[in-house]
């Protein structure tokens, strides 16, 4: 009996070093990136099939916050270097691998029958959705392009300004109607079935859109982490990503430090 429970106890302790799942990559997402992950994931599992992945996608804001407090992820995709920024001064996030994979725009987005044709047209409108700025890099990118055009303050005043916790909860509330436009990304507005790109927020407006990826300290240790960090700047990779409506380019396969 003794020779059994000594066998027990060395088994435990065998399963207790062991890690939970071989292959397991958790990643953390910008919510704007939700179906082209998906598709990346996908077509990554084809030539690595032990590979698992757990996927978390919400604002960048949020993610960065989560990461901080201790939630576990491999590799996290910012739709903004700010949040990759706040992870790298902790000290979470590898300063030297950091890769722009990706890059977006911004549009407004409403039904057919709307009437916008510039930003300022928009002042006319009662409901206009965003991103909170304070954690959702579309919706800071909606708010720089509105102060700049000097239609900010009187929105925000007039209360027509409604804010989403993320960037495709404002393109479900212009699905639904809830909302008379909405501002996302170029790559939201293709997913839309009710609502149409109303106009392209002029770039010169606000800051140029690019997605940092980066491993945490975790994932740096995370063999199939590296390997899918790797894959990210593929040339398989950039005709996923083009196909989701993603603007890539030669910077895109080069490792970067962020802005």
């Amino acid at each position: 009996m003794a020779t059994f429970i000594r066998l027990l106890l060395s088994l435990s302790l065998l399963l207790v070093a062991l890690p939970a799942f071989a292959g397991e990559i958790h990643l953390a997402v910008a919510a704007s990136m939700t179906d082209v992950v998906n598709a990346l994931c996908s077509d990554y599992a084809l030539s690595h099939p032990q590979t698992r992945f757990v996927r978390n996608y919400a604002s960048s804001g949020t993610l960065a916050k989560q990461i901080a407090a201790g939630a576990p992820a491999d590799l996290f995709v910012s739709a903004s270097p700010k949040w990759m920024d706040f992870l790298k001064n902790k000290g979470l996030i590898e300063p030297t691998g950091i890769r722009i994979i990706a890059h977006n725009k911004v549009v407004v987005i409403g039904r057919p029958c709307s009437k916008i044709r510039v930003l300022s047209d928009l002042t006319s409108l009662p409901r206009i959705a965003m991103g909170s700025p304070a954690s959702v890099p579309a919706g800071k990118y909606a708010e720089q392009a509105l102060i700049a055009a000097g239609l900010y303050q009187g929105m925000k005043d007039g209360q027509k300004l409604v804010l989403t916790k993320d960037v495709r909860q404002a393109l479900m509330y212009a699905e639904r109607g809830e909302v008379n436009a909405a501002f996302v990304y170029r790559t939201d507005a293709l997913l839309a079935k009710q609502a149409i790109t109303l106009l392209e927020v002029p770039q010169e407006l606000y800051p140029s859109v690019s997605y940092p990826a980066g491993l945490t300290s975790l994932g740096t240790t995370n063999r199939e982490a590296r390997e899918f960090m790797h894959y990210l700047g593929s040339s398989d990779a950039a005709a996923i990503f083009s196909k989701y409506g993603f603007l890539t380019d030669t910077r895109s396969a080069t490792l970067a430090k962020t802005p």
